[in-house]
């Protein structure tokens, strides 16, 4: 990084790399970081995210608050991000996990033995299930509502903190989102765009693969920085379109369905014209 003569550095890392030795490790390298924190497990990233003041308002689904935790040399500055959209989504996530758990105790109470042990381990290591549920003094299982009102005060929140003190608060939740971007990007190319497994063996085929891919990474992404919308919303959208064939005893009518606003201003923004409203009237033979 010297040799490449940068005027300043910040790294931007996940969760992966908040350990103290691996945040002096950075400095030690150059420059500052900005880190993802974990939400839960320290005792210093709880007493940040418990810390009053009112969010800032920089976009629909970005708000942000700064707070500092500690004294002298060790004071700390985080910065805590709330995506409502996301917010939504948790909660939806937790009340389909809840629903499940439900239905695994109450199985589970049909049971003795050893079946009952290996269900009851079972749910208490899943990762999902597991962080809402307590073992009473009895062995049987109980929904911890105290565990989650904890999880509800956590919806659609992450937590950051910098080394950095000139970054405005902005500038350190819009440089984390860019990291939150790219590994959005990659889940992207191997899942939704099926980048994996690759099933080709000749080396030309394996690049086409993975150029075509990529390529339709690039157009992802060019709909949702032009529409302002993610992926996911789009297609939902556009998948609502339809073209229906009709059946009549003179003619078939090929006709689009009724497009509803959201349609026409994506495809507005992407210069795609919109679809006929009749497309074809074919007389019966």
């Amino acid at each position: 990084m010297n040799d490449w003569k940068l005027g300043n550095v910040i790294w931007t890392m996940d969760r992966g790399m908040t350990s103290e030795e691996n945040r002096r490790n950075l400095q030690r390298a150059g420059g500052q970081y900005i880190l993802g924190e974990k939400l839960r497990g320290t005792n210093i990233n709880e007493e940040a995210l418990n810390r009053g003041g009112r969010f800032k308002v920089i976009r629909e689904n970005l708000h942000i608050k700064e707070v500092f935790v500690g004294e002298g040399s060790g004071r700390r500055r985080f910065v805590i991000a709330y995506n409502p959209e996301q917010a939504e989504h948790d909660k939806h996530i937790r009340k389909k996990n809840l629903e499940r758990i439900n239905a695994e105790l109450e199985a589970l109470s049909k049971r003795s033995g050893k079946a009952f042990l290996k269900t009851k381990y079972a749910l208490l290591a899943h990762k999902s299930m597991g962080r809402y549920l307590k073992e009473l003094k009895s062995g049987k299982l109980k929904v911890d509502k105290a565990k989650i009102k904890r999880a509800e005060k956590l919806d659609g929140k992450y937590l950051l903190s910098t080394s950095d003190k000139s970054l405005s608060v902005e500038d350190i939740a819009l440089g984390y989102k860019q990291l939150m971007e790219v590994e959005r990007a990659f889940r992207t190319l191997k899942s939704t765009l099926s980048l994996r497994p690759v099933y080709h063996t000749k080396d030309e085929r394996i690049r086409s693969h993975v150029m075509l891919c990529w390529l339709a990474l690039l157009l992802v992404r060019v709909a949702e920085l032009e529409t302002g919308m993610t992926w996911p919303k789009i297609r939902a959208e556009l998948e609502r379109l339809h073209l229906g064939k009709f059946l009549h005893k003179d003619c078939h009518i090929l006709q689009s369905t009724e497009m509803t606003n959201i349609q026409r201003k994506i495809l507005k923004k992407l210069k795609i014209p919109l679809p006929q409203k009749i497309k074809s009237i074919k007389s019966t033979p």
